[in-house]
């Protein structure tokens, strides 16, 4: 069983924010119970990504949502003989504004591995890499472990 960890759900400044509300809910848990719901959304926010489970043996993978960052929820599909797998490049950008209406933009561009249908449409995603060499080594490993062409 393999476990590519993919996106935080709400991107870097969502994350940060999240992460701030928890932190301040543990500190006001100490004097109310209103630091309750600050930690709880707080960890929603701050702590939950997407992910996808590989299980090689029963020929099989997972694209999963971690709620809290320990809740995993998805469906599992079965990996058939004509599906394909392949690189493809992806870039995400988020915009970010202050009080003062002035943006902060963050991109993030890297490569993912991509499992296809028959038909050669995008299923989900794999896994994630900053360059292109380590996409490459990683989805000749896939193509031997998992009897998959390459696209």
């Amino acid at each position: 069983m393999r476990k590519y960890n993919l996106d935080k759900i709400f991107g870097t400044a969502g994350t940060a924010a999240g992460m701030l509300l928890f932190i301040v809910g543990l500190y006001v848990l100490l004097s109310s119970f209103i630091g309750l719901v600050l930690v709880f959304i707080g960890a929603f926010i701050g702590f939950t990504y997407t992910s996808t489970l590989l299980d090689a043996e029963r020929k099989r993978i997972k694209l999963s949502n971690n709620f809290f960052g320990i809740i995993p929820y998805g469906n599992w599909i079965e990996i058939r003989p004509e599906m394909k797998i392949g690189l493809k490049r992806n870039h995400r950008g988020y915009r970010v504004y202050s009080k003062s209406n002035r943006s902060i933009d963050s991109h993030n561009i890297d490569v993912r591995i991509i499992l296809y249908g028959g038909d050669n449409e995008e299923i989900i995603p794999v896994c994630k890499f900053k360059s292109i060499e380590s996409a490459r080594e990683e989805i000749e490993k896939l193509r031997a472990l998992l009897n998959l062409e390459i696209k």
